[in-house]
């Protein structure tokens, strides 16, 4: 008979999160790219706002599958802390976007940039996984 591992929705888990993270780190860069086409090419600005969109979702993508890792017996509630809050402040700069503050809606996303990656050195040094 084989023994139950406890480690074994975790690891999935884990494995989940490592890869939506990346993913959410893309997706911030490319944000960064289209904003630079938004200064210099025509289509700038529908590409810009279009991945804007994408990165909300991938936001909240990255928000459950952190909730996945942390149930009872998972990783660390922390995941989850970091996902809202850059959902939230990925939100917040979308609306600045669109309001044309872009005295705060430049900063805020490289403040994004730098807590997507801040947060994909968490899960990448995570334990948590085999």
């Amino acid at each position: 008979m084989i023994a139950h591992q406890t480690a074994a929705p975790t690891s999935w888990t884990m494995h989940a999160l490592r890869a939506v993270v990346i993913l959410h780190v893309v997706a911030f860069l490319f944000q960064a790219v289209t904003a630079g086409m938004l200064l210099s090419a025509p289509g700038g600005r529908a590409l810009h706002t279009l991945s804007g969109g994408v990165l909300i979702v991938i936001g909240l993508l990255h928000l459950v599958v952190a909730i996945l890792v942390w149930r009872p017996g998972g990783g660390s509630p922390r995941f989850i802390a970091v996902a809202a809050l850059l959902l939230a402040f990925t939100v917040l700069a979308a609306i600045l976007g669109m309001a044309g503050v872009k005295i705060a809606h430049l900063p805020l996303g490289v403040l994004l940039f730098g807590g997507g990656v801040a947060q994909l050195g968490r899960v990448l040094s995570w334990p948590g996984t085999a």
